[in-house]
């Protein structure tokens, strides 16, 4: 049927109508920025569970919120730049949820835009907030405790390997804050062990394969690798390479120990992840920052892949077998 003269004004004028305010609802959207150390590939896993946990305050990426991922592949001289970015488009939050060296960096670079953290170390004592309970400020976040459980570790490295006497110590000297607290955690912890550490340095995949090659020269009987968000995006790296050289190795990330690594003792970041997205989207809701608690990880995983133990003939003790929160075969 021929529509009308009137009728086809009417459309026109609505669609005339509809079109700017759909234009505007788009460009209204909320935007998150999204800092993380590695990649999206390595952290396909950590960033469902963000999406998870901003999903369920009823924000979807590409719906009713925009995410500008940024991925720094361990480029750390681009935190600053990206910052500089995200506070020049006055974006709605940041969430940083496992890179503390990006968070100091946005607190330093921001006093009003929103922060989500999620920090290895005390926020009180890296000066992310004024207090746990009560933030203040415009950060809040997790505090996953990795930073204070090294010792424990490599204890528990020990007790797995018993053999071991020399123990290799890869840090990322970028990551400077995570560094010191892990050698001083090892300068104090080792001796008590019964170890002596060799410390190696890394903050490219260049020099992970470098580290790798002095490994393979001195031949230590273990390696504890430092927590570190790039560190963790390379666990698929890192496993292949101590499997070369046979080398026994400690994580803080579960990723890494179902890539081939030997085992790991940490918080599970899936989860950091997902409780950083349900305080971006609380914030994006209308909470402050100001009152949200830190959140504070209390369960500690420990992970040890069977297949690799064989692999490298190492007879997993009763009693620590006994104390994994899972085992991979």
């Amino acid at each position: 049927m021929a529509i009308g003269r009137r009728q086809l004004i009417s459309a026109i004028a609505g669609a005339a109508v509809a079109w700017p305010l759909a234009a505007r609802a788009q460009a209204t959207m909320p935007v998150i920025g999204f800092l993380d150390p590695g990649s999206s590939e390595t952290s396909a896993r950590k960033l469902a569970g963000f999406l998870k946990g901003l999903n369920s305050t009823g924000y979807i990426d590409g719906k009713n919120v925009s995410i500008d991922y940024h991925w720094l592949e361990g480029r750390y001289d681009r935190v600053p730049g990206v910052l500089a970015d995200l506070v020049r488009k006055r974006v709605a939050v940041i969430a940083i949820p496992g890179f503390q060296v990006a968070a100091l960096a946005a607190k330093a670079a921001t006093t009003t835009i929103p922060i989500v953290f999620g920090a290895a170390e005390d926020p009180v004592e890296l000066g992310l907030v004024a207090n746990l309970a009560h933030p203040g400020g415009n950060t809040t976040g997790t505090n996953s405790f990795v930073q204070e459980i090294g010792a424990k570790r490599l204890r528990l490295l020990h007790e797995l390997v018993p053999k071991a006497v020399r123990v290799a110590v890869l840090v990322n000297p970028s990551n400077a804050s995570a560094t010191e607290i892990t050698l001083h955690d090892m300068q104090v912890a080792a001796p008590l062990i019964g170890v002596q550490t060799q410390t190696l340095r890394a903050s490219t995949i260049g020099e992970i394969n470098a580290a790798f090659a002095v490994l393979a020269r001195d031949r230590p009987d273990a390696l504890f690798v430092a927590p570190d968000g790039f560190l963790n995006s390379r666990g698929v790296q890192l496993a292949i390479l101590a499997a070369r050289e046979r080398i026994p190795s400690s994580y803080t990330n579960r990723e890494t120990v179902a890539a081939g690594g030997l085992m790991s003792y940490g918080t599970d970041l899936a989860e950091v992840f997902r409780e950083v997205g349900v305080y971006a989207g609380r914030i994006l809701k209308g909470e402050m920052p100001a009152d949200l608690p830190v959140l504070q990880e209390t369960k500690f995983e420990f992970v040890i892949n069977l297949q690799t133990a064989r692999a490298l003939n190492i007879e997993v003790p009763p009693a620590v077998l006994s104390i994994a929160d899972e085992v991979i075969e």
